[in-house]
């Protein structure tokens, strides 16, 4: 049976050009009313125009969608607001939210300037937090809700000259899965997709015969799944060039060295059984890790 999303309202940040306008295109042309948000700003952020969302607007009214543009900064709480207000006036509800906007301002951390890093952090954290917070209680209130961020494998494995991206997208899988936990009574469903394409965020990164097998199209199939009644909750789904696989936080099963008298010269000593990754585990909240760590101390 073929995934839909008739009826459904759904939100894209950042939507006006490369992944988010794929992700914008994909779920109107299975049903959805999409907001294609963009700011329009430049790949660092500056500038501002909402030429790129009508243009993508257009596509998917030329194709028979239902869509509208809004040109919110996602790192301003105010405006963020109006337009979850704009799309439940017109279309009564939000049931998605694909956070997809960010930015890059890429040095090394000794030639970062510290508005930089926080430029960086408003617009990927704090411009995915607003906009969840601004359609939050909406989802609580229908008993329904999809929420994917948007992540990076700069936040899953760090990269040279990105210290404030990966803090950025390293911070929205702490989002992510505290959210999953809270959002599950309501069917609130939030996931992560960490996507390879080419883009122009991405272009001077990529020699152009790799830039070929990037599309971001070939991301979008993941997103619109994360996104389906049929969703995970609290994933992180890596996607690109056509492959899909899971990425979590992994965590050795460690060693009891006792409590009383305990010095460094016994980390020191035990490294080798503390780092031994058999038996290694993904945990899915940290009660689960608070758990493991007594069960080692029953144990012995």
């Amino acid at each position: 049976m073929a995934i839909r999303f008739d009826g459904r309202v759904a939100i894209v940040t950042g939507a006006g050009n490369g992944l988010g306008r794929a992700h914008a295109l994909g779920l109107a042309s299975r049903g959805a009313k999409v907001v294609v948000n963009d700011f329009g700003g430049a790949r660092d952020g500056t500038g501002g125009s909402l030429s790129p969302a009508e243009a993508v607007v257009e596509e998917i009214r030329k194709a028979g969608g239902t869509a509208m543009a809004d040109g919110a900064d996602v790192s301003n709480f105010e405006q963020v607001n109006a337009m979850v207000e704009r799309a439940t006036k017109e279309w009564g509800s939000v049931d998605l939210l694909c956070a997809n906007a960010g930015i890059l301002r890429d040095k090394s951390f000794t030639k970062m300037e510290l508005d930089d890093f926080i430029k960086v952090l408003d617009v990927h954290l704090m411009g995915t937090v607003k906009p969840a917070k601004a359609v939050w209680d909406i989802m609580r209130q229908q008993n329904y809700g999809r929420i994917v961020v948007t992540t990076s494998a700069t936040g899953l494995y760090g990269n040279f000259g990105q210290s404030n991206y990966g803090a950025a997208k390293a911070a929205l899988l702490g989002l992510m899965r505290s959210l999953a936990i809270e959002g599950k009574k309501n069917d609130i469903h939030v996931n992560a997709i960490c996507p390879v394409a080419a883009t122009r965020m991405t272009e001077p990164l990529f020699p152009p015969d790799i830039l070929s097998k990037l599309n971001p199209e070939y991301v979008t199939p993941g997103v619109l799944y994360l996104a389906s009644e049929e969703a995970p909750t609290g994933v992180t789904l890596v996607a690109g060039a056509g492959v899909f696989s899971l990425a979590g936080v992994v965590e050795t099963q460690g060693a009891y060295l006792g409590e009383g008298g305990l010095t460094v010269e016994e980390v020191r000593d035990n490294w080798d059984r503390i780092a031994d990754p058999a038996g290694q585990q993904t945990l899915s909240q940290a009660v689960e890790q608070i758990g493991k760590l007594l069960g080692k101390v029953q144990g012995g």
